[in-house]
Protein backbone atom coordinates (compact mmCIF):
# COMPACT_ATOMS: atom_id res chain seq x y z
CA UNK A 1 0.00 0.00 0.00
CA UNK A 2 0.80 3.25 -1.04
CA UNK A 3 1.06 6.20 1.71
CA UNK A 4 -0.75 9.12 1.06
CA UNK A 5 2.38 11.26 0.31
CA UNK A 6 3.60 8.61 -2.89
CA UNK A 7 -0.29 8.28 -3.93
CA UNK A 8 -0.56 12.15 -3.70
CA UNK A 9 3.14 12.15 -5.91
CA UNK A 10 1.59 9.68 -8.23
CA UNK A 11 -1.67 12.13 -8.56
CA UNK A 12 0.32 14.93 -9.40
CA UNK A 13 2.41 12.78 -12.63
CA UNK A 14 -1.04 12.30 -13.86
CA UNK A 15 -2.25 16.16 -13.50
CA UNK A 16 1.57 17.51 -15.08
CA UNK A 17 1.12 14.80 -17.86
CA UNK A 18 -0.87 17.27 -20.05
CA UNK A 19 2.05 20.02 -19.64
CA UNK A 20 4.68 17.76 -20.03
CA UNK A 21 3.58 15.88 -23.41
CA UNK A 22 2.76 19.91 -24.89
CA UNK A 23 6.21 20.31 -23.94
CA UNK A 24 7.58 17.43 -26.20
CA UNK A 25 6.16 17.61 -29.02
CA UNK A 26 6.59 21.76 -29.13
CA UNK A 27 7.36 22.70 -33.01
CA UNK A 28 7.30 19.31 -34.49
CA UNK A 29 5.27 19.64 -37.35
CA UNK A 30 3.39 16.82 -39.71
CA UNK A 31 6.77 14.82 -41.12
CA UNK A 32 7.94 14.52 -37.64
CA UNK A 33 4.90 13.59 -36.02
CA UNK A 34 4.61 10.88 -38.38
CA UNK A 35 7.84 9.44 -37.60
CA UNK A 36 7.90 5.92 -35.61
CA UNK A 37 10.21 6.88 -31.76
CA UNK A 38 11.55 3.66 -32.70
CA UNK A 39 11.54 0.98 -35.09
CA UNK A 40 8.44 -1.10 -36.14
CA UNK A 41 6.80 1.35 -33.15
CA UNK A 42 3.79 4.00 -33.21
CA UNK A 43 5.19 7.52 -34.70
CA UNK A 44 4.90 10.50 -32.14
CA UNK A 45 1.32 11.28 -33.75
CA UNK A 46 0.26 7.90 -32.93
CA UNK A 47 1.23 7.65 -29.37
CA UNK A 48 -0.11 11.29 -28.74
CA UNK A 49 -3.91 9.53 -29.67
CA UNK A 50 -2.90 6.25 -28.02
CA UNK A 51 -2.75 8.50 -24.46
CA UNK A 52 -5.80 9.98 -24.89
CA UNK A 53 -7.41 6.76 -26.15
CA UNK A 54 -5.58 4.46 -22.66
CA UNK A 55 -6.33 7.26 -20.35
CA UNK A 56 -9.85 7.14 -20.96
CA UNK A 57 -10.23 3.84 -20.81
CA UNK A 58 -8.08 3.68 -17.38
CA UNK A 59 -10.43 6.69 -16.02
CA UNK A 60 -13.70 4.64 -16.84
CA UNK A 61 -12.09 1.32 -15.53
CA UNK A 62 -11.54 3.84 -12.14
CA UNK A 63 -14.91 4.84 -12.12
CA UNK A 64 -15.79 0.85 -12.41
CA UNK A 65 -13.73 -0.01 -9.37
CA UNK A 66 -14.71 3.14 -7.13
CA UNK A 67 -18.57 1.75 -8.14
CA UNK A 68 -18.86 -1.75 -8.57
CA UNK A 69 -18.25 -4.44 -6.57
CA UNK A 70 -15.37 -6.50 -8.54
CA UNK A 71 -16.19 -5.18 -11.96
CA UNK A 72 -14.52 -7.56 -15.09
CA UNK A 73 -12.72 -4.84 -17.09
CA UNK A 74 -12.80 -5.12 -21.16
CA UNK A 75 -9.26 -5.39 -22.71
CA UNK A 76 -8.28 -3.71 -26.29
CA UNK A 77 -6.05 -4.36 -28.22
CA UNK A 78 -4.21 -0.75 -28.25
CA UNK A 79 -2.23 -2.10 -31.69
CA UNK A 80 -5.56 -2.07 -34.08
CA UNK A 81 -6.67 0.79 -32.24
CA UNK A 82 -3.50 2.13 -33.49
CA UNK A 83 -4.06 1.26 -36.68
CA UNK A 84 -8.18 2.55 -36.93
CA UNK A 85 -8.29 6.05 -39.27
CA UNK A 86 -8.74 8.71 -36.76
CA UNK A 87 -4.99 7.52 -35.39
CA UNK A 88 -3.91 9.50 -38.32
CA UNK A 89 -5.36 13.06 -37.95
CA UNK A 90 -4.49 16.10 -36.60
CA UNK A 91 -3.23 15.64 -32.69
CA UNK A 92 -5.39 18.47 -31.66
CA UNK A 93 -8.44 16.78 -30.79
CA UNK A 94 -6.63 14.39 -28.77
CA UNK A 95 -4.79 16.68 -26.94
CA UNK A 96 -8.12 18.71 -26.07
CA UNK A 97 -9.29 14.89 -24.70
CA UNK A 98 -6.05 14.65 -22.65
CA UNK A 99 -6.05 18.26 -20.81
CA UNK A 100 -9.68 17.85 -19.86
CA UNK A 101 -9.94 14.22 -19.30
CA UNK A 102 -6.80 14.60 -16.54
CA UNK A 103 -8.25 17.61 -14.71
CA UNK A 104 -11.60 15.40 -14.03
CA UNK A 105 -9.23 11.89 -13.73
CA UNK A 106 -7.49 14.16 -10.70
CA UNK A 107 -10.54 15.75 -9.06
CA UNK A 108 -11.56 12.01 -8.62
CA UNK A 109 -9.09 11.13 -7.69
CA UNK A 110 -7.83 13.24 -4.78
CA UNK A 111 -11.73 12.64 -3.53
CA UNK A 112 -10.66 8.76 -3.22
CA UNK A 113 -11.41 7.96 0.78
CA UNK A 114 -8.48 5.62 2.16
CA UNK A 115 -10.64 2.58 1.93
CA UNK A 116 -10.99 2.50 -1.24
CA UNK A 117 -7.85 2.31 -2.68
CA UNK A 118 -7.95 -1.50 -2.59
CA UNK A 119 -11.12 -1.72 -4.48
CA UNK A 120 -10.47 -4.48 -7.10
CA UNK A 121 -11.81 -5.65 -10.44
CA UNK A 122 -10.58 -8.90 -12.83
CA UNK A 123 -8.88 -7.37 -16.07
CA UNK A 124 -9.32 -10.71 -18.19
CA UNK A 125 -5.39 -10.48 -19.17
CA UNK A 126 -3.82 -9.81 -16.19
CA UNK A 127 -5.85 -11.04 -13.47
CA UNK A 128 -7.12 -8.93 -10.25
CA UNK A 129 -6.03 -5.07 -10.03
CA UNK A 130 -6.92 -2.85 -7.47
CA UNK A 131 -7.96 1.20 -7.56
CA UNK A 132 -3.81 2.06 -6.56
CA UNK A 133 -2.36 -0.58 -9.33
CA UNK A 134 -3.78 1.40 -11.84
CA UNK A 135 -2.87 4.39 -10.35
CA UNK A 136 0.64 3.16 -10.05
CA UNK A 137 0.49 1.88 -13.74
CA UNK A 138 -0.62 4.96 -15.10
CA UNK A 139 1.04 7.79 -13.11
CA UNK A 140 4.18 6.47 -15.33
CA UNK A 141 2.48 5.66 -18.41
CA UNK A 142 1.92 8.79 -20.08
CA UNK A 143 5.72 9.66 -18.72
CA UNK A 144 7.25 6.79 -20.33
CA UNK A 145 5.86 7.40 -24.04
CA UNK A 146 6.68 11.46 -23.52
CA UNK A 147 10.18 10.08 -22.43
CA UNK A 148 9.97 8.30 -26.05
CA UNK A 149 9.14 11.42 -28.18
CA UNK A 150 12.13 13.18 -26.12
CA UNK A 151 14.41 10.26 -26.92
CA UNK A 152 13.35 10.62 -30.44
CA UNK A 153 13.83 14.38 -30.59
CA UNK A 154 17.28 14.19 -29.39
CA UNK A 155 18.10 11.21 -31.65
CA UNK A 156 17.36 13.60 -34.57
CA UNK A 157 18.46 16.27 -33.34
CA UNK A 158 14.71 18.18 -33.51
Amino acid sequence: MLSAAERLEKIASIRNLPVVLEASIEGLGDPQLDIPYRSGGWTVRQVVHHLADSHLNAFIRMKLILTEEKPTLKPYDQDEWAKLPDSSMPIGSSLAIIRGLHERWVSLLEAVPESSWNRSALHPEIGEVTLESLLLTYAGHGQNHVQQIKVLRTTNGW
